[in-house]
């Protein structure tokens, strides 16, 4: 029976680690360039593999990592053996990421994707002052904050679950809207959006209490608004081994292991 996955191209971080391991799988399979794969093994942690989703976002390029990293949220398991076994048996997660459009204070308009979330950040001592609307109502006049971010579910379990935000399972039409080191309104929380929503952010007193806006590791500086949607023209496909999908990592950590 035919694979599905003939051509693997591997990318490694510099790590001593992830670099071993790639020597160690060049020596038992063909590696070819990413453009003529059909399938793109990253090896190295959670950064590795967001840099991979991004360098190849719009391709629809399935990426199946392994772990060589610290945490290795995203990745699977690191073995030399039986890889296009792995790869025929993996189960598919598609994702959509968040588009970032950011205004700065002097009206250029910066553009960015966001796998995980999209988080606006006080730049100095001050608190930020933001107001947050949703799908062009307002829904905070004005949140004094070290910030805010939305978050995808994929990254529901980063960033955002540090600063207190709820984890949605990966399949949830939900986006996280999370504060940051919140001081007015006191007891808000956060909220639940749905996927569909169109987020907007105003930066009050811009020039005095400068705010960054950042889309996973990309950072514009000095920024007045920002709007947030989920972009359902690119899609991000990972591959994991069964048993240990995105779904099940979630529903595992919403127990604490």
């Amino acid at each position: 029976m035919a694979r599905r996955f003939n051509n693997i191209a591997f990318v490694a971080s510099p790590t001593p680690d992830a670099q071993a391991a790639l020597q160690a799988l060049e020596q038992r399979y063909p590696n070819v360039a990413p453009e003529s794969a059909d399938v793109i093994v990253a090896l190295g942690g959670d950064g590795l593999m967001l840099q991979t989703l991004h360098r190849h976002m719009g391709a629809a390029k399935p990426i199946y990592g392994m772990n060589k990293g610290t945490v290795g949220f995203l990745m699977n398991d690191f073995l030399e053996e039986d890889l296009f076994e792995r790869l025929e048996n993996a189960e598919r997660s598609v994702m959509h990421p968040l588009l970032m459009v950011a205004w700065d204070v002097r009206g250029v308009a910066h553009t960015a994707r966001a796998i995980n979330e999209v988080s606006m950040l006080r730049q100095t001592y001050q608190a930020a002052k933001l107001r947050v609307s949703v799908d062009s109502r307002v829904r905070i006049p004005e949140l004094i904050a070290d910030g805010i971010l939305v978050a995808t579910p994929a990254g529901s379990t980063a960033y955002n679950l540090s600063v207190g935000g709820p984890i949605l399972p990966l399949n949830a039409p939900l986006l996280a809207l999370t504060p940051i080191s919140a001081f007015r309104p006191r007891r808000w929380r956060g909220a639940l959006l749905p996927d569909y929503a169109k987020i907007e952010i105003e930066v009050l007193e811009a020039e005095n209490r400068p705010v960054s806006a950042v889309a996973d590791h990309t950072e514009f500086r000095h920024i007045s608004r920002v709007h947030v949607s989920r972009d359902r023209s690119v899609d991000l496909v990972m591959l994991h081994d069964p048993g240990h999908s995105l779904d099940e990592r979630i529903l595992r950590e919403q127990f604490g292991y």
